[in-house]
């Protein structure tokens, strides 16, 4: 089963991480990364750019509406994400528990609902 891994962290802390601190940290998740990739639970994942650089767009009654930075105001936000697949929740959890941002912010842990379309359909 696929399962999504939000990582939530706050930007203000991450920002004032020094050049080594941040170092280490990406060293930890290149770890990360390979160890997943080795175990055959990798999918996918990636890291965001900062809330700073983004859009928020909704539509209310036909109209759209555009926001600039992030959709809500919140210390932890949205950060990166990996796709995994594990044999169940539990096994998810225990990768999640290994992403080095577990440590200062939030791992959401979220199965992906699989969609079976017919083929012509």
């Amino acid at each position: 089963m696929q399962y999504m891994l939000l990582i939530y962290d706050d930007e203000q802390v991450r920002g004032a991480m020094s050049e080594a601190e941040r170092g280490r940290v990406f060293q930890e998740y290149g770890a990360f990364t390979e160890s997943i990739r080795e175990s055959g639970n990798y999918v996918t994942g990636a890291p965001l750019q900062p809330t700073s650089t983004a859009t928020a767009v909704r539509v209310r009654k036909g109209e759209q509406f555009v926001t600039n930075g992030p959709f809500a105001e919140t210390k932890e936000l949205l950060g990166g994400y990996y796709l995994i697949e594990a044999e169940n929740v539990d096994e998810a959890i225990e990768i999640a528990s290994r992403i080095p941002s577990a440590k200062l912010g939030t791992i959401e842990v979220r199965p992906v609902l699989e969609i079976h379309v017919e083929a012509g359909a």
